[in-house]
């Protein structure tokens, strides 16, 4: 069994202050759901009918996104199937992208559903898109506890955002 280990993501879960809970009425994905013109500083990739795609900030690889519907749900019932579909349809077009753009062996695409399932923030539901490449666990972070990410979140959003063209 292959892991992908990420332990400099304690940053990330040591920022909520308190448990996130499926109720919630915002969250992050709802900033960035609601900062028009704030596409570099949200990290946003796209923003289409009814979703939105941006970098995860705290990325497993490089060109990690999330893709989220813009309706805040931590349930993914509540999707009508026309925003579900828009989902999908998006993964895939993703996928198609960071395939063209970084050239990955292969990808971990999933979502986390409830706490209990992992989910970081239960209060909207997203789907994860980790590029990934041969060898890339390598020894820097089981000897070092570093992780060697080869661009910046500003250059891969920045790459990304134009071959979505959706701004």
């Amino acid at each position: 069994m292959e892991i992908l280990w990420s332990p400099w993501r304690s940053q990330y879960i040591d920022s909520f202050k308190e448990e996130s809970k499926i109720d919630e009425p915002s969250c992050f994905i709802c900033d960035a759901v609601n900062a028009i013109g704030e596409e570099k500083k949200r990290l946003v990739i796209a923003r289409l009918d009814f979703s939105i795609v941006m970098l995860n900030k705290f990325p497993y690889n490089n060109g990690h996104i999330l893709i989220a519907p813009k309706k805040h749900t931590g349930d993914i019932d509540e999707l009508n199937d026309v925003e579900a579909a828009e989902m999908l349809s998006t993964v895939r077009r993703a996928s198609s992208i960071l395939k063209k753009v970084f050239n990955p062996n292969g990808f971990n695409i999933g979502m986390n559903l409830g706490r209990v399932a992992g989910a970081g923030l239960p209060c909207h539901i997203h789907i994860h898109i980790v590029p990934r490449w041969n060898g890339d666990a390598n020894f820097m972070p089981v000897i070092a506890d570093t992780k060697v990410i080869s661009q910046s979140l500003e250059q891969t959003q920045e790459i990304l955002a134009k071959e979505f063209n959706c701004f």
